[in-house]
């Protein structure tokens, strides 16, 4: 069964954690002892239960004062599970948002039938696209109170159909819903007759998940296992998790940075030996060749090598409160390889809500921009439109050690 990991955007007050609390209420995916701290924690008369409080179980972290970034459900159906990421929508939170659209598969936009395609609309369906989301469900909620009208459904659909063009998502799903009184949650609506399309469940349950299995092979050593003991001896592995792509026993690869060609003689997968593992697996690969590899080096296949460069564009959103300075050196983490690097110029800074580009040289906090970058060694990577597992990295600062930027590769 695969699992499905969707990130759900909407401007304030668009009904968010009640699609959420309905979708998990509907699909009897909330413990019973759980239902009934909800019944006493509702105050709303002639209400069973307040579907936004099934959301909202970090409410006391944060009336401490406690940030919390992104808060994730779990839950699953016959046909599929499911990771819901949830986070806050507004603009000073575009960190959190990219943090949880970062590993989605899809993205689900919420849009207030009374109000139509906003900015904030538009923002969020943009970040979704940079991300690298190819799905997307257009949610038009609060449908019941524009009395389920099939005009207002088709008006919003054109003017998202609109602004499509500038977007990258490969499929997009509109469904008329209502998130309180459940209409096309679970189950089709017989309010709305005209509506053609599946449930929002179903349509979470049967639409394709983009893989990565087909992509080309990406591996980098977590850990180089040498047990030195008498029953292993000889024994020599390198672990870590494959990132996509596949390998096989036999293949031809290259160590990178060394440049070593070798061949993969056996694969370890939960201690047992398989003949080929994919995508996500996390391996134990044994060489044919006593090759000095250390944590961070990269096995490839041979006829499928990844860019390799120390001067780098990339997208990065900035998520310090102190700004980005030019010509300062920073750690730069691409998974398990660390290298320093010295930020050589922001070309440009996106405005997410005007959709242009703006002329500066200064990146603050939520702001999204292309830069230039020189790194101390070379790196290892691919575009992250072709490959997102190998071509993202964080920016760190080497002397508070916080992480201070979120980084997409470029070609």
């Amino acid at each position: 069964m695969n699992t499905l990991k969707f990130i759900t955007a909407g401007n304030v007050d668009d009904g968010k954690s009640t699609l959420i609390g309905r979708l998990l209420y509907d699909s009897d995916s909330i413990h019973t002892d759980q239902l009934g701290v909800l019944q006493k924690q509702t105050k709303q008369e002639n209400v069973a239960i307040d579907l936004a409080l099934i959301t909202d179980g970090l409410r006391a972290e944060r009336e401490q004062g406690i940030t919390i970034d992104v808060a994730y459900k779990y839950f699953a159906t016959s046909r599929r599970k499911f990771i819901i990421a949830d986070a806050p929508g507004h603009e000073q939170y575009t960190r959190n948002m990219i943090t949880g659209a970062s590993n989605s598969d899809l993205i689900i936009v919420l849009v207030d039938a009374r109000k139509g395609i906003t900015t904030q609309t538009k923002r969020h369906a943009s970040v979704g696209a940079l991300m690298g989301i190819k799905k997307a469900i257009i949610a038009i909620n609060k449908i019941d109170l524009v009395d389920y009208s099939e005009a207002v459904f088709n008006t919003i659909k054109a003017d998202f159909e609109a602004i499509r063009s500038e977007l990258t998502y490969d499929e997009i799903a509109y469904i008329p819903v209502s998130a309180l009184l459940g209409d096309n949650i679970v189950t089709k609506s017989e309010n709305t007759p005209w509506f053609e399309g599946d449930a929002l469940l179903s349509t979470l349950e049967h639409i394709a998940i983009p893989t990565k299995e087909n992509l080309v092979a990406r591996f980098q050593v977590q850990w180089v296992i040498r047990p030195k003991d008498e029953e292993n001896h000889d024994y020599r592995g390198y672990a870590g998790q494959i990132l996509s792509g596949s390998y096989t026993t036999g293949d031809s690869v290259v160590i990178l940075p060394s440049g070593i060609e070798t061949k993969i003689i056996k694969i370890e997968r939960h201690q047992e030996v398989v003949k080929q593992a994919t995508a996500g697996d996390n391996v134990v690969l044994h060489l044919a060749d006593n090759i000095d590899i250390s944590r961070g080096d990269t096995i490839v296949q041979a006829n499928a090598l990844p860019l390799t460069s120390n001067e780098l564009k990339a997208w990065i959103c900035w998520l310090d409160t102190a700004p980005l300075q030019i010509g300062k050196t920073y750690l730069l983490q691409h998974r398990f390889k660390t290298v320093r690097v010295k930020i050589q110029a922001v070309d440009r800074k996106w405005d997410v809500n005007q959709w242009q580009f703006d002329q500066t040289h200064e990146l603050g906090i939520n702001d999204i921009g292309q830069i230039a970058l020189r790194s101390s060694q070379p790196l290892f990577f691919d575009p992250f439109a072709e490959n997102s597992r190998n071509g993202n990295a964080i920016l760190i600062d080497e002397t508070t050690f916080n992480t201070v930027g979120a980084l997409m590769f470029l070609l």
